[in-house]
């Protein structure tokens, strides 16, 4: 299944689409308000549902706006029949649904919806609020879509697909870099300072230095 759900709506969720409650995903509601935009990143939502079936023109501009500030999860319009032709949905969102659907339909749509995206299938690393996909080489954090080099992101990719274990800078030269590497351990620690720069100070600690030894991957919580 996808991961988060966030829901803006004004409505109870058993209202506005009651099938969401059967897939037992971890599914937060937000006012159908722009305040809302504010934190979206903050959610680190896998799929943003925008609730139009009560006043389309309102979710519509909604859409429009992440789309425009080019949010990298997908969003899912929600809208009444009679208002399918009425917007051009497909011009801000990824999809629709309606009300009604049922849950295995609701269900299937989501996890299309995801994988069309890059936000599932055997490519996704996740780790925290961090999504690695090694089929796009893209890395998502937060909803923000990070630019890194290849170095970086093989270095990132290592350590995550290995969260908790402590690995020597000469380990990672070997591994990242390669035996035939010539370079000294210092390019380990320029890389790892260049990529905590870019995951932001909120999400830094995803790589967690062990003194006197190496690197790690902050291991999952839980």
């Amino acid at each position: 299944m996808v991961g988060r759900i966030v829901f803006l709506t004004d409505r109870p969720l058993s209202e506005a689409l009651p099938a969401i409650r059967a897939l037992g995903a971890d599914c937060k509601t937000e006012p159908l308000a722009p305040d809302s935009l504010a934190h979206l990143r903050d959610l680190s939502p896998a799929i943003v549902v925008v609730d139009g079936e009560e006043n389309p023109e309102h979710a519509f501009r909604l859409l429009a706006v992440m789309a425009r500030e080019r949010h990298t999860f997908p969003t899912v319009a929600l809208v009444g029949r009679a208002d399918l032709d009425r917007y051009p949905w497909h011009e801000v969102a990824d999809d629709f649904a309606y009300s009604g659907a049922t849950e295995p339909e609701l269900r299937a749509k989501l996890a299309m919806l995801a994988r069309r995206t890059g936000g599932a299938g055997e490519g996704a690393v996740r780790l925290g609020a961090l999504t690695l996909n090694t089929e796009t080489y893209q890395v998502v954090v937060a909803g923000t879509l990070l630019d890194l080099t290849y170095k970086e992101f093989e270095l990132l990719r290592f350590l995550i697909q290995r969260p908790g274990r402590v690995f020597t800078r000469s380990d990672l030269l070997q591994q990242v870099w390669g035996y035939d590497f010539y370079g000294g351990t210092r390019t380990v620690d320029v890389h790892v300072r260049r990529l905590r720069a870019k995951l932001g100070v909120e999400h830094e600690g995803l790589i967690q230095t062990v003194r006197g030894v190496g690197y790690r991957a902050a291991a999952p919580p839980g």
